[in-house]
């Protein structure tokens, strides 16, 4: 098992970074959250979620250790894969995901692609004792570089959004909050009408 990968920035999108390290290059699927954190960097330390599958060895990557913890806690629950717990993560921060399942706050995870009632109790039910071990000291902050609403339709596309339905909502957001609005939060918005 994996516990970190460390080097180079070669790629980054809002879906996945690729960093070589030693010659070898890593694709590792990460969240918008990670790559706000990461984006600006040439070197990275991405601690890392080995996934093996019958087809494929996949990483997830993520900025800070609090977050890998909360995206293991969300695949433990029944229904919950790595590719949904990262769209959580790509909706709302880490320290989000934590107050909402200490709070019952099962709307949060219902306005989530992916995310039904049912899943949504789940996860505050099976989470709740084990919040309080992961869920100390995570801040929310937000991203404040300026990005293409190109980006974010890219992100969306990598996603597993259809083309037409994510040009039309980041149009529809981008009008709404300005030129200024990062890639971050234009997807963050966006995976909340979608």
């Amino acid at each position: 098992m994996y516990d970190f990968v460390s080097g180079d920035l070669v790629e980054v999108t809002p879906a996945y970074a690729v960093i070589q390290c030693h010659g070898v290059g890593f694709m590792v699927h990460i969240s918008v959250q990670t790559f706000s954190q990461v984006k600006d960097h040439q070197t990275v330390k991405l601690f890392v979620h080995q996934v093996v599958r019958e087809d494929a060895h996949l990483l997830f990557g993520f900025a800070t250790s609090e977050e890998r913890e909360v995206f293991r806690h969300l695949i433990s629950v029944t229904g919950i894969g790595p590719n949904t717990a990262r769209m959580i993560l790509s909706s709302v921060s880490d320290s989000e995901v934590i107050h909402a399942i200490q709070n019952d706050d099962v709307s949060l995870f219902q306005r989530i692609k992916g995310i039904g009632a049912k899943s949504a109790q789940r996860i505050i039910i099976d989470l709740k004792d084990k919040v309080g071990k992961f869920g100390k000291g995570v801040d929310i902050s937000v991203p404040r570089h300026n990005t293409h609403q190109q980006e974010a339709l890219s992100a969306l596309v990598l996603l597993g959004f259809n083309k037409v339905q994510a040009g039309k909502a980041v149009d529809k957001i981008g009008k709404g909050l300005g030129p200024d609005t990062t890639v971050e939060i234009l997807i963050k918005e966006c995976l909340k009408i979608l």
